[in-house]
C-alpha cells in the first residue's frame, strides 16, 4: 500500500538521511526505488526502508538487485506510471490524524477551523478518486485549484502534505453552504454553528460526509429521534450515534481495550457496544436492543460539528430513505425530501459512495458486521495464486463484489440491497471503477446459484457480453470458503454455515447447514430437518409464521398463538402447510431463530433483517446458563448419487419451549436455552462427522454467527472438544463476505 499514503516523501528523507542519491517512482502495484552510494549506507537504506513506516503504508515483499552507478547527485521524487502489469492498492478513506487535529483548533494555524483540512496520513481517499492513478487530476479535487502556500506543501518532500491529493485551504478549498428544505441557500456567516443550533432546538438535518449524507439529530430527544423514524420510515432499526470522544463512550457503554483500538484506529468504525446502565441516550435510538453502534468523529467536518453542539451524542444515520442507498449527490435535497429541516453541505463531490463500516468484538477479536468506509478497498490476502484475473459479484443482499489476482482479493465496499434499482446502477459502476483502479480485467466471472439474483443476472449477461465464461458457486459453499480463504487455509474442513436463506441444489431454501469440504468442492453432510415456510419471504417479516410452522413439524397445536393471531390467519396458513402452497422448505436456522422468538413471546412481526434474533440474543445475554433443550439426529439419504446425511430433527426442540412457555418459563430463560441448546446441536454434529471423516477443523460461517453469544460458546466448546475453530475476523459471515468465498472457489479450481 504506498499510493496516496506518503511513501514516496518517507523514501526520499530516508535516502537523504544516508546520503544516497537517485530516484523513486510509483509504477502500477509496487513502488520503485533506485539508490546509489556508499554500500554500508545502501545496506542500512535496505534495513531501515521496510521498519520505519509511514501509518499507512504496508509493504509485502522487498526485491533488490544490483545496478551499475548512474553518476546522480541527487535524490528525486518522479512521477507516477499509470501503466504497467501489477495490481494497484488503493488506501481507504481514513480518519483524521491528530496532527491535523491540532492544526484544526489552533488559532494561530492558517487552517484553523477549516473542516476539510487533510494530509498524506489522512482524509479522504476512495470517495474521491475517479480513475487511477492516484492523483489530484484524477479525483474530485480536480477543479480546486492550489493556492501558493498549499502549492508549495505539496511539492514539498519534506512536508506532510507532499503529494497529499485532496490538501486544501480556506482559501482555494471547498466550502460549507447551509440549505434549506427546498433547496435554497440559508443567509448566515458560519452554517456549521446555525446547523449545530438547529440541532440542539430539536430539527432534524442532513449533513454531507466523506461517503455520502448523515441524517443527524440530538441523541438524547426522544421527540427529535422518533421523528427521523417516522420521516425515514425506519420503524425499530437502530441508529448508531457519533460522541466526541472515549470519555462520553466510557459514560455511555460498556467499552474494552479492543474497542477502544476500533473506535481509535484510522478506519473508526462504528462499534457495537453493550448499554450501560445510566444513559442519555433516548429509548428510541435503539429501542429494545441492548447494544448501542458508537462512532468518533472521523472528518474535522464532524469534530467542529460535535464542538458546535457542546459535545452532546448525535444520531448519525445513513441519509436516505428507508433502506434506499444513501444519498450522496448534488439531488440530495430532492431525494431526502420530507425527511431533512436544513442541509449542511459542501462542494467537494463525493465519487463513489460508501457507508460507515460496522463491526463488534468478540473474546477480545474483531467480528465485521459491515466492511466499507475505511476497509475497503484494502486487499485481503488469498492462501495460493489467483491463476488468472476473475470477478466474483455476490449476493443480492449486503452486496459486495471481489477482483482477484495473484494472491490478493479486492473487496468492495458495502453495496446494500440490490433490490433498489440506484443501488444496482451503483453496483455496476463501482465494478467498472474497481477494475480500473486496481488495473485488473477479469477473465472470468463468479455468481450465487441462485438464478434470478441481480448479480446472477449481472453475471450471465457480462458473460454473454464479454464472451468470459462463468461459474456459479453454491451460498454456503460460498461462506464456508470465505471463512477459510481469510484464515489462509487450505484442508478439507466441516463448514458450519448457519444463515436465514440461500438457494439449496435441491431448490429448497437452506439455511442450517454443516459441509464438508474445501475451495474445490463441497458435500452436504448435515443440516436443520426441514420445515415449511408458509408464505415464503412474508415468513421473514413474519415470525409467528415459521412458529406455526415448526408447532405443525412438531404436532403441537397452534394454542400458543391463538390469543396473538386471527383465526382466519391461522386456518389459512394450517391449509398452506398441510398443502405446501407458497412454503417452500427450509433448512434455515435463522428462521428457528424467528420461530422460537415468536414462540416465547419476544414478537411476532419484524421490521428489519434479523430483528427478533437480535432480541433474543440480547436476552439471552444477561442470563447464566442452566439446561438445554433435547433435539435428535437422524440419518437419510439425499442428493444424485444418494448419500448419506445427518438430519437435526428439531421437533423436540419445538415441543420443550412449547412446554417452557405454557408453563410460565421467562422469555430470557427460554432463549438462554434455546442458544445452549444449539452450542450442543452443533458439537453433537461436528463430533459424528469428524468420526466418519477424520476431519478436525471447524470453519464458522453465514450471518447467525453474528451472534455473540453463540459464536463465542460455540469456538469455546468446540476447543474443547478438540477441534481446531475458525470464524471471521476480516470480513462479515453474512453475505457481505460472500463474494471473498465466490472468488476462493474460483480461484482453486481454476489452479
Amino acid at each position: 500500500m504506498v499510493q496516496g499514503v506518503g511513501f514516496r516523501p518517507y523514501v526520499y528523507s530516508l535516502a537523504a538521511r544516508h546520503s544516497l542519491a537517485g530516484f523513486v517512482r510509483n509504477q502500477a502495484g509496487r513502488v520503485v526505488i533506485e539508490v546509489e552510494g556508499e554500500p554500508p549506507s545502501l545496506d542500512r537504506f535496505l534495513a531501515e526502508l521496510p521498519a520505519r513506516l509511514p501509518p499507512l503504508a504496508t509493504i509485502e515483499h522487498v526485491s533488490w538487485v544490483r545496478q551499475p552507478p548512474r553518476g546522480d547527485h541527487r535524490f528525486h521524487i518522479e512521477a507516477s506510471e499509470a501503466t504497467g502489469s501489477g495490481s494497484v492498492f488503493i488506501s481507504p478513506d481514513v480518519a483524521t490524524c491528530r496532527e491535523c487535529l491540532a492544526e484544526l483548533f489552533d488559532p494561530g494555524d492558517r487552517r484553523f477551523g477549516y473542516p476539510f483540512l487533510n494530509c498524506t496520513n489522512c482524509g479522504p481517499r476512495l470517495t474521491i478518486i475517479i480513475r487511477a492513478p492516484y492523483d489530484r487530476s484524477r479525483t474530485t479535487m480536480a477543479g480546486f485549484v492550489m493556492c501558493a502556500a498549499c502549492r508549495a506543501e505539496y511539492d514539498d518532500p519534506s512536508n506532510r502534505r507532499f503529494h497529499a491529493q485532496p490538501t486544501a485551504c480556506p482559501a482555494c478549498g471547498p466550502r460549507l453552504r447551509l440549505l434549506d428544505p427546498t433547496g435554497e441557500p440559508v443567509s448566515t456567516p458560519d452554517p456549521l454553528a446555525s446547523f449545530g443550533q438547529a440541532l440542539l432546538a430539536g430539527k432534524i438535518g442532513a449533513v454531507k460526509g466523506l461517503g455520502g449524507y448523515h441524517l443527524v439529530c440530538d441523541a438524547r430527544g426522544s421527540a427529535a429521534v422518533a421523528e427521523l423514524r417516522r420521516r425515514k420510515h425506519r420503524d425499530e432499526k437502530p441508529f448508531a450515534v457519533m460522541v466526541p470522544d472515549l470519555t462520553v463512550v466510557g459514560s455511555l457503554c460498556e467499552v474494552g481495550p479492543v474497542e477502544r483500538a476500533l473506535l481509535l484506529s484510522p478506519s473508526a468504525p462504528i462499534v457495537l457496544l453493550r448499554k450501560g446502565t445510566f444513559s442519555p441516550i433516548a429509548n428510541e435510538v435503539a429501542p429494545r436492543n441492548p447494544w448501542l453502534g458508537v462512532m468518533l468523529p472521523y472528518t474535522p467536518l464532524h469534530h467542529l460539528l460535535l464542538r458546535a453542539v457542546g459535545g452532546v451524542p448525535l444520531v448519525m444515520t445513513s441519509g436516505n430513505r428507508s433502506d434506499e442507498p444513501i444519498a450522496y449527490r448534488d439531488d440530495a435535497v430532492e431525494q431526502l425530501a420530507g425527511i431533512a429541516d436544513l442541509f449542511l453541505t459542501h462542494n467537494r463531490p463525493i465519487h463513489v459512495r460508501c457507508d460507515d463500516s460496522v463491526t463488534r468484538v468478540v473474546d477480545g477479536v474483531e467480528l465485521p458486521v459491515r466492511r466499507s468506509r475505511g476497509y475497503a478497498p484494502r486487499p485481503i490476502p488469498l492462501p495460493f495464486d489467483c491463476p488468472r484475473p476473475i470477478l466474483s459479484v455476490g449476493g443480492q443482499f449486503k452486496a459486495t463484489f471481489a477482483i482477484g489476482r495473484d494472491r490478493h482479493a479486492f473487496l468492495s465496499h458495502h453495496l446494500g440491497d440490490l433490490d433498489h434499482y440506484d443501488a444496482y446502477r451503483a453496483f455496476e459502476q463501482d465494478v467498472t471503477l474497481y477494475e480500473q483502479l486496481v488495473g485488473i480485467s477479469p477473465e472470468w466471472i463468479v455468481c450465487d446459484l441462485h438464478p434470478d439474483y441481480a448479480t446472477s443476472r449481472y453475471a450471465r449477461e457480462h458473460s454473454v457480453r464479454s464472451r468470459k465464461p462463468i461459474l456459479s458457486v453454491q451460498h454456503h459453499h460460498a461462506h464456508m470458503a470465505s471463512c477459510m480463504a481469510e484464515n489462509g487455509l487450505t484442508e478439507t474442513v466441516i463448514g458450519v454455515t448457519f444463515d436465514g436463506t440461500g438457494y439449496g441444489t435441491d431448490g429448497a431454501i437452506w439455511g442450517g447447514e454443516f459441509l464438508v469440504g474445501n475451495y474445490r468442492w463441497s458435500r452436504r453432510a448435515a443440516h436443520l430437518r426441514y420445515v415449511g415456510m408458509p408464505g415464503s419471504e412474508r415468513a421473514i417479516r413474519e415470525p409467528w409464521r415459521m412458529a406455526a410452522a415448526h408447532l405443525a413439524d412438531a404436532n403441537v397445536g397452534f394454542g400458543l398463538l391463538e390469543a396473538r393471531c386471527l383465526q382466519d390467519e391461522l386456518a389459512v396458513l394450517r391449509k398452506m402447510l398441510d398443502r405446501w402452497i407458497n412454503t417452500p422448505p427450509t433448512s434455515s436456522a435463522g428462521r428457528l431463530f424467528d420461530a422460537v422468538a415468536a414462540l416465547a413471546g419476544v414478537r411476532d412481526r419484524v421490521t428489519y433483517e434479523g430483528q427478533a434474533a437480535a432480541e433474543l440474543e440480547g436476552l439471552a445475554a444477561g442470563v447464566p446458563p442452566d439446561t438445554s433443550y433435547p433435539f435428535e439426529l437422524g440419518e437419510e439419504w439425499e442428493g444424485e448419487p444418494p448419500e448419506s446425511v445427518l438430519i437435526v430433527d428439531t421437533r423436540p426442540l419445538v415441543r420443550a419451549v412449547a412446554r417452557d412457555v405454557a408453563a410460565g418459563v421467562s422469555t430470557a430463560r427460554i432463549a438462554r436455552r434455546f442458544h445452549s441448546t444449539l452450542v450442543d446441536l452443533i458439537a453433537s454434529v461436528c463430533g459424528r462427522l469428524r468420526e466418519t471423516t477424520g476431519l478436525g477443523v471447524v470453519a464458522l460461517s453465514g450471518g447467525v454467527f453474528l451472534n455473540a453469544l453463540l459464536t463465542s460458546e460455540v469456538c469455546m466448546r468446540l476447543g474443547r472438544d478438540g477441534f481446531r475453530v475458525y470464524r471471521h475476523r476480516l470480513v462479515p459471515p453474512n453475505d457481505g463476505g460472500l463474494s471473498l468465498g465466490q472468488l476462493a472457489v474460483a480461484a482453486a479450481r481454476d489452479g
